[in-house]
């Protein structure tokens, strides 16, 4: 969801930037700064950020510099005070003697018109504005996306790879097993075992202890995550979210069941390569 798109025009005797920046956030949460003269259109704008954006925490800046006569024109001296007051304090403290009259002089919305009156050719031509720095976040988004849909499959890839290894543990697992209770009878009753009995109880915990359907299960959210992720037009950030909580419960009950060393550290490597998935889902649409 990270993103950021700037769009200036000149119109009359006005240059127009906007600027709209995007960071992560579950939902869409929009904080407007808007120069004064285009405060009637603040609920306009805010509607069309949000019929592009569906969620992040987004910042609209809109500013005005004046490029031609300024008999219109005069000094905000409320916001100038503000300017000067912060910009000596930070002087202060940096030990940094400035002139600081010039700079305030070109800080965001020093000068203000007390005669112009918005225009709806000059609405729409700020409206087309705001369209060109959204369509310019997009894209910025899209070369992210990109990004982050090569990481998503290296990583599912690698959690296919481990899983892949498991098979050749299972038999290790089930003598290790075997191994411990046998030495747990012969510890606690010091008499011969019956074989019979001792084979039907370790039927019963290698079938508790069977990891068939978990690894059949997390082959699917595998590939449910892939084709998710790669068949769809509409946003899918939450809807991988959910299946990436699946594939690690299917990974955390698998390590439940693990008893061996080198299966225990498939496991690891699972929910490391898991891990770095959800971190990057939550910067995903």
């Amino acid at each position: 969801m990270t993103g950021y798109g700037k769009a200036t025009g000149n119109y009359k005797d006005k240059k127009i930037v906007v600027e709209v920046r995007s960071l992560n956030s579950k939902n869409l949460d929009l904080m407007a700064r808007i120069a004064p003269l285009y405060k009637p259109l603040e609920l306009e704008l805010r509607k069309k950020v949000g019929q592009v954006l569906d969620r992040g925490k987004t910042e609209l800046s809109i500013n005005i510099e004046n490029t031609g006569a300024t008999a219109n024109y005069v000094i905000n001296q409320e916001l100038a005070k503000a300017y000067y007051k912060d910009l000596k304090q930070l002087s202060s403290d940096l030990e940094e003697e400035q002139d600081l009259l010039p700079m305030v002089l070109r800080m965001p919305e020093i000068y203000i018109n007390q005669t112009e009156e918005l225009t709806e050719e000059e609405s729409n031509f700020l409206m087309g504005l705001l369209e060109e720095a959204l369509q310019k976040l997009l894209d910025f988004r899209k070369q992210e996306g990109v990004s982050l849909s090569q990481d998503f499959t290296d990583r599912i890839t690698t959690i296919k790879t481990l899983l892949d290894e498991v098979p050749k543990y299972e038999e290790l697992r089930i003598d290790i097993i075997k191994e411990r209770m046998r030495k747990g009878f012969e510890e606690n009753n010091n008499q011969s075992i019956d074989e019979n009995r001792f084979e039907q109880e370790l039927i019963y915990y290698i079938e508790k202890l069977d990891v068939s359907e978990e690894k059949v299960r997390l082959a699917n959210h595998l590939d449910y995550f892939i084709e998710t992720m790669n068949n769809s037009d509409k946003p899918v950030g939450k809807k991988l979210g959910f299946i990436s909580q699946e594939i690690g419960r299917e990974i955390n009950t698998l390590g439940s069941k693990s008893y061996h060393v080198d299966l225990q550290k498939i496991v690891v490597n699972m929910k490391d390569n898991l891990e770095k998935i959800k971190e990057q889902v939550l910067n995903t649409l």
